[in-house]
C-alpha cells in the first residue's frame, strides 16, 4: 500500500476482532497516508471529515470499555483479598498434542 491508498472492506468485523486491534490496524494506515472506507458501516471512511469524527468518537468509546473492565477487575480483586481469598492470575490453556506440544497425548 503505498500514500493516498484507500482500504475498502465489507464490514468492520472482516478487518478487526476487536475495537483496540481495529484501531491499532487504522492508526497504521493513517501513519502510512492510506485511508480506510467501510461499506456496510456506514460513516467509517477516513477519507473524510465526518467519517475521521465517527471514528474519533468510536475510540472514545473503545477507551471508555477498556477503563470500565479495569475497573471491574480492580473491584473484583479488592473484594476477593477482602474476603480473605486468593488472587492469582487466570489459568493459561495447556498446548494440544496437534500443535506439536505436551498435550495429554504426548505425555502418555
Amino acid at each position: 500500500m503505498t500514500h493516498g491508498d484507500v482500504v475498502v472492506v465489507t464490514r468492520l468485523d472482516r478487518l478487526a476482532r476487536s475495537t483496540r486491534d481495529l484501531l491499532n490496524v487504522l492508526d497504521e494506515l493513517a501513519g502510512r497516508g492510506v485511508g480506510f472506507r467501510s461499506i456496510k458501516d456506514a460513516g467509517i471512511d477516513t477519507t473524510s471529515a465526518t467519517g475521521q469524527l465517527v471514528l474519533q468518537i468510536l475510540a472514545s468509546i473503545g477507551e471508555f470499555e477498556r477503563k470500565l473492565i479495569r475497573s471491574r477487575v480492580e473491584d473484583g480483586t479488592k473484594r476477593a483479598r477482602d474476603r480473605g481469598g486468593q488472587v492469582r492470575p487466570q489459568a493459561q490453556a495447556q498446548p494440544s498434542a496437534a500443535s506439536g506440544g505436551q498435550g495429554a497425548a504426548a505425555r502418555g
